[in-house]
């Protein structure tokens, strides 16, 4: 792990220091309101971040307004980024999106329309783990994940584990868990998490993989068991379910960001005074314990940790795609 991912995970007091200490760079002018794209539908937990740091950033010296966020759901949220590429540089938009949009999607979709040099790092916004889940489609005595992938290899026509799109992280850890387990796992791709655990909770497929922070609701209420989750260490929200590295899948450990992006050529001033409004509005309590209710830690960091930690990223997940052997086209 680099040591800017130890950073990130720091706790939230650390962030509220790290707000603290970097004053708020001044535009020129402030903007009247900045809309933020976000490629996944509402209600999701990403979604809730965009929303919360949006509602933060009027009255600051980057926005006279609060921000407003436009969802463009599909294609595993690639939607947005692309919007974003031809989006005006001046800080008027930015996007919301999962760090694995930069650092995996160019290795499994050879057409992508955007390259990691549109977009310009902002601020991370929030860590998430991701989970397996498996709802009433398996059987209950299905309860951890040494017995889902014995009866996933025993039921090979229902073994089934729905995710946000194809490609996104949750679908890659599914195919990962499986080559590693020697068990093939259907994927079903979704358009966003909420149809995935809908289709879950129905019964309609077998399992999902998804942040983990959107099975909570349905975990509390017994329609769902988590049997794993992707951080190097338990999720603070489910500390009863283990990881996959403490059930030996160390290469599914995961922990993904949601970070904030500019279009390419914004300003570097503009970028420092969005990154300082972002970083504030994480550092507020009210958005730390709204992120939390949905399994997230809200966490900020500056353009160049981010950068750092996306590079990180696509290095390692180069080769683990090639094993995982997926592109668009396969």
């Amino acid at each position: 792990m680099s040591t800017t991912r130890r950073t990130i995970l720091s706790a939230a007091g650390a962030l509220t220091a790290l707000a603290a200490l970097r004053p708020l760079s001044a535009l020129a002018q402030a903007l009247d309101q900045v809309k933020i794209y976000y490629g996944f539908p509402a209600g999701s937990a990403g979604d809730s971040v965009a929303r919360r740091v949006a509602e933060k950033l009027g009255g600051t010296p980057y926005s006279k307004n609060a921000g407003f966020v436009e969802n463009k759901p599909g294609a595993g949220g690639r939607i947005a980024v692309e919007s974003l590429k031809a989006s005006p540089p001046d800080g008027s938009v930015l996007t919301l999106a999962p760090v694995s949009a930069l650092s995996v999607y160019p290795y499994i979709y050879p057409k992508l329309s955007y390259k990691q040099e549109d977009v310009a790092p902002v601020s991370i916004g929030a860590i998430m783990f991701h989970g397996l889940a498996v709802g009433p489609a398996v059987p209950e005595e299905v309860k951890t994940l040494k017995d889902f992938l014995a009866w996933a290899k025993a039921n090979p026509a229902q073994a089934s584990y729905g995710s946000p799109g194809a490609g996104s992280m949750p679908h890659l850890l599914g195919a990962l868990l499986g080559l590693r387990a020697g068990v093939e796992l259907k994927h079903v791709p979704y358009r966003g998490t909420v149809p995935s655990i809908t289709d879950l909770v129905g019964g309609q497929i077998a399992a999902a993989m998804n942040p983990s922070g959107d099975y909570l609701q349905y975990m509390k209420a017994g329609r769902v068991r988590v049997l794993a989750t992707s951080g190097k260490k338990r999720s603070p929200y489910l500390p009863d379910v283990p990881t996959f590295t403490e059930l030996g899948y160390p290469d599914c450990t995961v922990e993904e960001w949601f970070g904030f992006y500019a279009p390419a050529k914004t300003p570097a001033a503009t970028i420092a005074s969005a990154s300082a409004a972002i970083n504030a509005a994480l550092a507020d309590k009210s958005v730390i314990d709204a992120l939390a209710l949905v399994g997230l830690v809200a966490h900020g960091s500056t353009p160049q940790e981010m950068a750092a930690d996306q590079k990180a990223e696509y290095e390692r997940w180069g080769p683990l795609v090639k094993q995982i052997g997926f592109t668009a086209e396969s």
